[in-house]
């Protein structure tokens, strides 16, 4: 990391430096944060918003800190507003962005939903990620395995899962290689990393 916050490339990729916790870490990991008009700070969860921005770990306790702390005011160096739902509003965005990454993956064939459907494609080695609801049936998510190499995610609900087939629950699902996967495994670490008390946002794999 340069000083300043300047971008400092690595093998993972861009790091930029995290607000509240002062360590370098990959841009994937991060929330990115601009000032909107009046100086309020605002999530900017695609990371393209214009302007200068300051960025915190994908986890509740880093954002929390940053909150708490006024952070936000010595990133940007000038006062700002910070609203008292920013946090929340920020998980909002991912679950958003999750759930619409896996419908692009469905409708170009590289995820399905379903436990049959998903046996099967675990059973001819077809999934590189297997996603299970986080209140779904312990018994019968048991019943799946992520696969050899693969990842795995637990962090959306089975409605906001369904969301994401069109359906009203989901339960199991999977994603092919390539395609959308890798940017699904990266939201899901932010969104995990917001939803786990003390959560470092990795998937298991």
């Amino acid at each position: 990391m340069t000083r300043g916050g300047a971008e400092k490339t690595r093998e993972d990729g861009p790091e930029r430096k995290c607000l509240a916790t002062g360590e370098s870490e990959p841009k994937s990991g991060l929330i990115r944060f601009v000032l909107g008009p009046d100086n309020q700070v605002f999530a900017d969860v695609m990371g393209k918003l214009p302007g200068r921005g300051c960025y915190v770990s994908s986890t509740r306790a880093a954002l929390d800190q940053t909150v708490k702390k006024k952070l936000f005011a010595r990133g940007f160096k000038t006062q700002v507003v910070v609203s008292e739902g920013l946090v929340d509003d920020v998980e909002r965005q991912i679950v958003r962005r999750l759930v619409d990454l896996i419908s692009l993956a469905r409708k170009s064939g590289d995820a399905v939903g379903g436990f049959e459907k998903v046996k099967d494609w675990l059973a001819k080695e077809e999934a590189r990620v297997l996603i299970q609801a986080s209140d779904g049936s312990g018994r019968g998510k048991s019943k799946l395995s992520t696969p050899h190499r693969g990842k795995f995610i637990g962090c959306l609900t089975a409605d906001e899962l369904g969301m994401a087939f069109g359906r009203e629950t989901v339960i199991h699902a999977a994603l092919a290689s390539g395609g959308l996967s890798q940017r699904v495994v990266e939201e899901a670490q932010r969104l995990q990393g917001l939803r786990e008390k003390g959560g470092n946002g990795r998937t298991e794999g």
